[in-house]
């Protein structure tokens, strides 16, 4: 026995000396930290070495297989962690390599499938918890689980389609089945279905929704109130509303109640106050003032107060503009007392800027009922007569309040449609107007050098004007600033500030000879160079051609010489 000892110890350090081992060439562990001189045999209870001090820990069943059900070839560094390397993919890479997203190394049962499909691009809500693997997963009996489509109507297109009530194709409804229905929802119908787009409150709830829905398009139909209720607008007696032109906007006088009720016409004291001040429950219905129930917009002041034009006329002597009617009366008590000077301001049309102090008659010319209140109406000579620049021919909006204020001579004025005539982008947005247009509007140039010709004569770095560099400012610099350009000539194009080039040249028309067009140069003008010469000192220099083009192509950086090492690069 003791000579058996011997020999092992003597194999296993022939062994360990070898580059022969089992394991590998690269193994450098000891032989007994696994195998024992009884025999190479391994008793996993008994080896020092831990598995759990590599990269993949030995967890679940992994701890009851033998080395070699992973290691087949006994050299260890050649197995691969991955799952897929001992397990056959029974899902057919239809749920892609990383096994431990369902499965654990105790079993392939999945105990927790509904958590894991939260984590997915399609969480189960709703009837999609209760719903079987297979109604939407085909081939789940082969353990394949095709990636499917997460919209609704990749399912659903069949219920889609089969829908009448209402029929959605005709409807020519959305196929976005959560514009209408609730992902977290076990129905189709009921509570579940989302009106969003008019919510159903008060008088309107619990409406059938024929009523509103009549034909088969439910998709075709407005939100307006007028829409349905075209006929009760009509039906109105109490104020008539045809007759009283009232507004056709429900809502700015019912709310969605039943019955219309309650409904209030505050928004007149914004004409004038009939729920407020000395009117306030002086009137019983809409006809005491409004007299002809036709007609809402007319009104009578003087026939329900007890006067006479006789006595009206004496206590207004001397009043500018004072007529007997009742839009005269309204134009200077549009409150409807009598206390007080008339306050212009608190009309329709408060007086501002140059307003202040205009003669009422240049507004009022025959009375006071009937002035514009719009700017244009007034100053149509204005609008036509102005050269600086010129409105007409501009055709510039005639809503005077688009540009001026009412200060006096029209200024200071704006002018926020700048960009439909020239945008302002860059450092122009901040410009000074006087910066471009000096005193004038009319003739300001709109090209770059219109304005800044001053700017390219006096430019040095480099000389634009000596190098005859494009007028066109945009070829190099953007409206933000002059610097960064986008203008350079070595590293885009051909070295002329460094290199062989360097300090050789003073105009840009020495190498671009055609001004009009610097896409195109010469190298052979410029160079004290003949063509004879020039063959000659080609001769055998495969390609070579006497023009521009062709030494650009041989020498893009000028210089010869790295030409010489490219060739004998290529030589290599």
């Amino acid at each position: 026995m003791r000579e058996l000892s011997l020999i092992l110890v003597l194999l296993i350090s022939i062994f360990s000396q070898s580059s022969d081992s089992p394991h590998g060439d690269n193994f450098d562990m000891s032989c007994d930290d696994c195998h024992t001189s009884q025999g190479w045999t391994v008793d996993k209870n008994n080896i020092k070495f831990d598995h759990n001090l590599t990269d993949f820990h030995l967890e679940g069943l992994h701890q009851d297989v033998t080395c070699v059900s992973c290691h087949p070839t006994l050299i260890f560094s050649d197995a691969d962690p991955q799952c897929m390397s001992c397990h056959t993919d029974m899902h057919q890479q239809t749920v892609g390599f990383d096994c431990a997203r369902c499965h654990n190394s105790n079993s392939w049962i999945v105990s927790n499938i509904t958590e894991i499909h939260q984590l997915s691009r399609f969480p189960l809500l709703g009837a999609h918890i209760t719903a079987d693997c297979n109604d939407c997963h085909q081939s789940a009996s082969l353990l394949q689980f095709e990636p499917l489509g997460v919209e609704c109507v990749d399912c659903h297109l069949a219920n889609y389609q089969a829908t009448t009530s209402p029929n959605h194709i005709e409807g020519n409804y959305s196929t976005e089945c959560t514009d209408c229905h609730q992902m977290n929802a076990f129905t189709w119908t009921g509570a579940n279905f989302t009106h969003n787009l008019f919510p159903l409150t008060l008088g309107h709830a619990g409406v059938d929704c024929s009523q509103c829905h009549t034909g088969t398009d439910y998709s075709n139909i407005s939100p307006e109130c007028m829409s349905c209720h075209q006929a009760d607008y009509l039906a109105t007696t109490s104020p008539n509303h045809q007759q009283a032109d009232l507004t056709t906007d429900c809502l700015e006088c019912h709310t969605t109640n039943p019955g219309w009720k309650p409904a209030d016409f505050t928004q007149h004291d914004n004409v004038f106050p009939i729920y407020s001040g000395e009117h306030n429950g002086e009137w019983a219905s809409c006809t005491d003032c409004h007299t002809d129930p036709g007609n809402y917009s007319i009104f009578t002041c003087i026939d329900c107060h007890e006067h006479s034009k006789n006595d009206m006329d004496d206590e207004h002597q001397g009043i500018g503009g004072y007529l007997y009617n009742s839009v005269a009366c309204l134009d200077c008590h549009p409150t409807g007392s009598g206390e007080g000077s008339f306050n212009h301001n608190t009309s329709i049309f408060p007086l501002t800027g140059a307003h202040i102090d205009t003669d009422c008659a240049s507004c009022h010319i025959t009375s006071y009922s009937g002035t514009p209140t719009d700017c244009f109406e007034c100053h149509i000579p204005d609008f036509n007569q102005t050269t600086n620049p010129n409105h007409v021919q501009l055709e510039l909006s005639n809503d005077c309040e688009t540009c001026h204020t009412t200060e006096p001579d029209w200024q200071p004025a704006s002018f926020d449609v700048h960009n439909d005539y020239y945008v302002l982008n860059g450092a122009h947005v901040t410009t000074d107007c006087i910066s471009c247009h000096e005193t004038q509007y009319t003739g300001t140039p709109n090209t770059c050098i219109g304005c800044h010709l001053d700017d390219y004569n006096q430019t040095n770095d480099p000389p634009h004007a000596s190098a005859q560099f494009s007028t066109d400012c945009l070829t190099c610099h953007t409206e933000m600033a002059w610097e960064p350009s986008t203008f350079d000539h070595d590293n885009q194009y051909f070295p002329i500030y460094s290199g062989k080039h360097d300090g050789e040249w003073n105009t840009c028309v020495e190498c671009h000879t055609t001004p009009s067009n610097y896409a195109l140069f010469s190298c052979i003008d410029c160079h004290e160079h003949n063509k004879t010469d020039m063959d000659d000192e080609h001769n055998g220099v495969s390609g070579y051609v006497y023009n521009s083009i062709a030494c650009l192509d041989c020498h893009p950086d000028g210089d010869s010489k790295n030409l010489i090492k490219r060739f004998q690069n290529n030589i290599r």
